[in-house]
Parts: C-alpha cells; sequence; structure tokens
C-alpha cells in the first residue's frame, strides 16, 4: 500500500513538473508540447459584399417596434468599396470602428493578456482535454472581432419608415486625432445621410476608461416630419468559450438588467430553440450585455428613455441582444441627440457598480453566491489597507481562524475530556462486558457526571 502511494505521488511530482516546464515555454514564447502549431489567424475584416456575409447582421423590424419598418439587409457595392477601418487608442484600449456601419469590430484591452488554461490545476486537467495551445497567452485580451467561425460586434443605427442610416450603411470618418496621446480625451465623429436623415455617430473615449460615450445626433434634412427609432445591439456567436471545460466553466451569452425585473440571463440554447429568449419587453431604464469569463461588454442606453428590449437568431450561429427607443417626431431642419455608453472590459465589481445600476451582477460565482460575494468583499477590504495580495491573504486566513477558534476550542475541550475519562470508559466496558444495556447506561451517567 506504502508503494502504490509513493507512485502515485511521483507520477503528480512528474506530471506538475511537465506542466509547470510547458508553461514556463510558452510564457518565453516557444510552443506549447501538447499541441500543434495554431492555426494562422483569420482576418477579422470579412467581405462587406453579399447578402449572406455574417457581417451583415439583421436589424430590428417592425416586429419588435410596432410601426416601424425595417432597413436592407446589406450595404450596396458603391458604399461597401468606400469603407475603412478607424482605430482609436488610449492608455487602455484599442479600438477598430468600421466606417461601414460604424460598427465596434476590434476592441483590445492594452492591461490585460489573454488567458490559457488557469495554471497548475488547470493545466493537470487539460492533459485529459488534449492540453489547448497557451501560444497566445502573451498577447492582449480581444473582445470584439469576427470571422468565419466567430462573431462579436457592437451595432447601432435607426429604423424607422423609409430607409435610414444603419449598421449596414457607410459612414464618413471626420478627420481628427486618432489617439489619446498627452489628452484626457479623444472623439471620432462618424456621419451618413440616407432617406433623408443625417445620422452623426460621436465616440468619445476617456484616458484610464473602459467606458465608450456613444452620441447619436439624428438631422432631419427633409420638408416633412420623421420618426425614427435608435437601436443598440451586441452580436454574438454561441460557439462554447475557448478553454471551456468540466472543471473550467462559465456563462458566455446575453444578459440584461431592468429595475422591474433585475437582472436577467438569456442563454443562446434558447434563442435557438425559440428564436428569442423570455425576459422582459420594455422599460426605462437598464443596460443590455454579453458576458463572458471575466469581461463583459455592456450598452447603457440613456437613462429614463423608453426602450423596447429584444433578443433574436440573426443568423446561424448568430444571435443579438438589443434595445430599440423611439426618438419621437422630428421636424424638418430639427436635430434629436441620444447618448449612450458602451463598457466593454474586466469584471470588476467596484468599477461597474459605477458604470450603471446592477452592472456588477455580470459577475457570477454560481450557486456559492451566497458565501463568495462575502468573502470577496472582505478581501477587498483587506487589501485596500495592506495593499499587498500576499498579506492579505494571510490576514485573511488568520481572520478565519479567529472566526473558527470558539468551535474549535470546543471541540478540543471535548476532546480532552474524552482522553481523561478514558480509562474510566475502559473499566465500565471490563465491569459490564457481558451487559451491553448496563454498560450502555453506565457510559451515559459517566458522560453526564464529566459533562462531555
Amino acid at each position: 500500500m506504502d508503494i502504490n502511494k509513493r507512485t502515485i505521488l511521483w507520477i503528480v511530482f512528474a506530471v506538475s513538473l511537465v506542466i509547470l516546464w510547458n508553461d514556463w515555454m510558452v510564457s518565453i514564447g516557444k510552443q506549447s508540447m501538447f499541441s500543434s502549431a495554431p492555426p494562422a489567424k483569420v482576418a477579422t475584416m470579412p467581405a462587406a459584399t453579399g447578402s449572406a456575409a455574417s457581417s451583415v447582421a439583421g436589424v430590428p423590424t417592425a416586429a419588435l417596434a410596432p410601426g416601424v419598418a425595417g432597413v436592407p439587409g446589406a450595404p450596396d457595392a458603391l458604399a461597401a468599396a468606400k469603407r475603412e477601418v478607424v482605430t482609436i487608442t488610449t492608455d487602455v484600449l484599442k479600438v477598430d470602428i468600421d466606417t461601414a456601419g460604424g460598427v465596434v469590430r476590434r476592441l483590445e484591452l492594452l492591461k490585460f493578456k489573454q488567458a490559457g488554461h488557469p495554471g497548475w490545476f488547470g493545466g493537470c486537467f487539460g492533459l485529459f482535454e488534449a492540453c489547448k495551445s497557451n501560444a497566445d497567452a502573451h498577447k492582449n485580451e480581444v473582445l470584439f472581432g469576427e470571422g468565419p467561425n466567430h462573431a462579436y460586434l457592437a451595432q447601432s443605427g435607426l429604423i424607422g419608415g423609409a430607409a435610414l442610416p444603419n449598421h449596414n450603411t457607410v459612414f464618413v470618418a471626420k478627420p481628427g486625432a486618432r489617439a489619446i496621446d498627452g489628452g484626457n480625451d479623444v472623439q471620432l465623429v462618424l456621419e451618413s445621410e440616407q432617406g433623408g436623415v443625417k445620422l452623426t455617430k460621436t465616440y468619445t473615449f476617456h484616458r484610464g476608461s473602459y467606458v465608450i460615450d456613444v452620441r447619436h445626433d439624428v438631422s432631419n434634412l427633409g420638408a416633412t416630419p420623421v420618426t425614427p427609432s435608435l437601436y443598440l445591439q451586441l452580436l454574438h456567436d454561441g460557439n462554447k468559450p475557448e478553454g471551456d471545460s468540466f472543471f473550467n466553466s462559465s456563462f458566455t451569452g446575453p444578459t440584461l438588467y431592468t429595475p422591474e425585473e433585475k437582472y436577467q440571463k438569456p442563454d443562446f440554447a434558447t434563442i435557438e430553440k425559440k428564436g428569442h429568449a423570455d425576459h422582459p419587453a420594455k422599460s426605462s431604464n437598464g443596460w443590455i450585455a454579453i458576458s463572458q469569463h471575466f469581461f463583459v461588454s455592456a450598452f447603457v442606453p440613456q437613462a429614463d428613455t423608453p426602450r423596447e428590449i429584444y433578443t433574436k437568431k440573426v443568423d446561424t450561429n448568430r444571435y443579438a441582444i438589443g434595445t430599440v427607443m423611439p426618438l419621437g417626431a422630428v421636424a424638418p431642419g430639427a436635430t434629436v441627440s441620444n447618448t449612450a455608453k458602451l463598457y466593454s472590459g474586466p469584471q470588476d465589481e467596484k468599477l461597474l457598480e459605477t458604470v450603471a445600476p446592477g452592472l456588477d451582477l455580470v459577475k457570477d460565482y454560481g450557486f456559492l453566491t451566497i458565501i463568495a460575494k462575502p468573502i470577496f468583499w472582505v478581501i477587498n477590504q483587506i487589501h485596500s489597507v495592506l495593499g499587498n495580495w500576499g498579506w492579505t491573504i494571510i490576514v485573511f486566513t488568520i481572520l478565519i481562524k479567529l472566526a473558527f477558534f470558539p468551535l474549535s476550542a470546543a471541540g478540543y475541550k471535548s476532546m480532552a475530556k474524552v482522553k481523561m475519562v478514558t480509562p474510566k470508559m475502559q473499566a465500565i466496558r471490563e465491569r459490564y462486558k457481558g451487559d451491553p444495556a448496563k454498560m450502555n447506561q453506565a457510559t451515559m451517567e459517566l458522560y453526564k457526571t464529566e459533562k462531555i
């Protein structure tokens, strides 16, 4: 038996060494021992022509907003030829915005590296799951993007009446700074005219912030009033996240929050089966989001603005969550504005609380939430004082020991008393060896006398 134990321990030790060696090789840019060379990255800029292109996802239709007509499914070839990608860089974000629709196509988090398997523990189980490559662990985390098997986009536009500028319409990017440099803010202004309406999208980026202000200015260039509605939409595929497994699983999918119904978490499977998910349909406040492990992207519409909320299947393996807000009648020559927030960054509870009410709920601890959240709060409070995670863990461990000290002390006292009366119990067993009933009675009396 001892030999078997030693063998198992040596096997565990050897596997640990191999995994640690592999992690170190990957960290210095070498190829993982457990996988072949990673496939070449596909271009994130799909062709803009063809109505079947996944980049041309559907927009809200009359079924979602009564009395509001749909929009064309794809930009024409001339418009597609004029598209360009504008890159905006701040100290924490690098964002690619396509002038075809003013869509956020790629968002790189400059302060976060891509996650491989979660350290030693995940690596051990990774051996039984073909040990997925960690070759990209030194690269920055990327949230938005698109390829043949992947889609994650932030879209917005207008619907209502005639064809209006939407996320399929090509915009013109106004000249201006493309990096935050020494300032605190940088803006990207996009304009498009269609159907007698001009839509101006203004993306405002802030230093040190994962919040992007998205302002939509709708100007009526025609001779009659128009009644457009503004939609904000997040598109995502339904694929299982890379690195997700039985031992390391997290929710990836649409989430939303309204003051009336609170936090809701529809899933891709339900949308695939029914074409939509069951959730609150209307509200005047709240947010919509796509949540994943560690990160979240959320549209926070303008507060106190009536809106409809929808989820739908857009195309094969393409799902959307969005909101539609009527802008009212816009008179000829008039302009109506609406400002929303687009948050795309880490699931930092303190940070999320400042962005929108309830947004911190996307940090999901699963069925252990009732225990994990208080523990996480205590650890954060300790760290805010000490400023060092090592000392934080030590102090937290001491606090746990102190909290359970009364129980431990009681247990130790009971064990000590049992040890003291052991000779008396042995004497009772010898005395009533042939009479179990009297033995039990004498034992219980001894317990009462000694207060065990």
